[in-house]
């Protein structure tokens, strides 16, 4: 089944586009994209897993880097948010029961897309929830992965004192009282997108800022707005158990993990802790970066890709079309 990627002006959707919908075994219908690469050599695929609450059409740019530096891209939207099916009838609430379904749409993408259809060997790049996903991924005996860059991934919230574990009891105790489905307090069908510029906690670059903004303004059916109180619990619980030592010490997969300076959404302390304890791990945190190191400014996203090409076998530097254009 085909699916619908919505271009604008300052974000239009690269050329060669395959967009579809998986259909998962709950009748949830999964969206996807993929993309053969631009450039010579070609290196294999970069699997690109967004966080929470984000939408294929956010990561156009970082497609059209990735297919110059000559990798193919798969990406797909999570379920209950961007194109693929809600979960709750109040289609604006960020909502999942387990992460153990992220983990089955995962899987379902790989087998059914990824592996059949795009060249290997198989890279990952995942952001925020994308990251602790791809975590989750790596605990399987054989990866699909050679190896994974996960930017800004989600070990912990950032909070203040000991707050996390207070606010994930009272979540999971809520959430058994049959409240799963609410708004998190304080919560709202507002998306990120629709904070001021001024006072957002995603990226110090006015321009990309608003041209995420522009795709839900044109697509308003790729909002997703705060998380319920089943999302943050599971969430808590899926946190709790990739910091256990055994959660750790069966991460194999070679990684690299960025982690943003600034960040304000989850914990750049639990990330370094966290990346101290797996093996094969490599880590840098980008000074000045908010939490969404991709759609940064210039001089921020050229570190991460420093680092990216550094890190991925073949990858090398690519004249930076794509970051000049988003400035026109």
């Amino acid at each position: 089944m085909q699916a619908e990627l919505v271009g604008t002006t300052r974000n239009p959707v690269p050329s060669g586009a395959v967009a579809g919908y998986l259909e998962c075994n709950d009748g949830v219908k999964v969206r996807y994209g993929r993309w053969q690469c631009t450039a010579e050599p070609r290196l294999g695929t970069v699997v690109l897993l967004p966080g929470r609450a984000e939408f294929i059409e956010k990561y156009f740019e970082t497609i059209t880097d990735l297919r110059r530096r000559g990798f193919a891209v798969a990406i797909m939207d999570w379920r209950g948010q961007g194109g693929s099916s809600r979960l709750l009838a109040n289609r604006a609430k960020g909502h999942v029961e387990s992460f153990a379904h992220y983990d089955d749409d995962l899987r379902r993408f790989m087998t059914e897309i990824v592996l059949p259809d795009c060249p290997p060997p198989y890279y990952c790049l995942a952001h925020s929830m994308g990251g602790h996903i791809a975590l989750r991924s790596a605990q399987t005996r054989v990866s699909w992965f050679d190896r994974m860059v996960l930017v800004a991934p989600m070990i912990r919230f950032l909070t203040k004192g000991d707050n996390l574990g207070i606010r994930c009891a009272i979540a999971e105790a809520a959430t058994l009282l049959g409240l799963g489905d609410f708004f998190v307090p304080g919560g709202s069908r507002r998306p990120p997108e629709a904070t001021p510029f001024e006072i957002n906690c995603y990226t110090s670059d006015r321009l990309r800022f608003e041209r995420a903004r522009e795709v839900i303004q044109a697509a308003p059916h790729l909002a997703t707005g705060s998380p319920s109180i089943g999302w943050v619990a599971a969430a808590c619980n899926s946190m709790n158990t990739i910091q256990t030592l055994s959660f750790m010490e069966s991460v194999r997969v070679p990684t690299l993990i960025v982690a943003a300076g600034s960040d304000e959404v989850v914990s750049t302390d639990a990330i370094e802790l966290f990346a101290m304890r797996i093996k094969n791990c490599t880590r840098i945190v980008i000074a000045g970066a908010k939490h969404e190191i991709l759609q940064e400014r210039d001089e921020l996203r050229e570190q991460f890709w420093a680092a990216f090409d550094a890190f991925v076998p073949g990858s090398f530097r690519r004249p930076r079309q794509t970051e000049q254009a988003v400035r026109t």
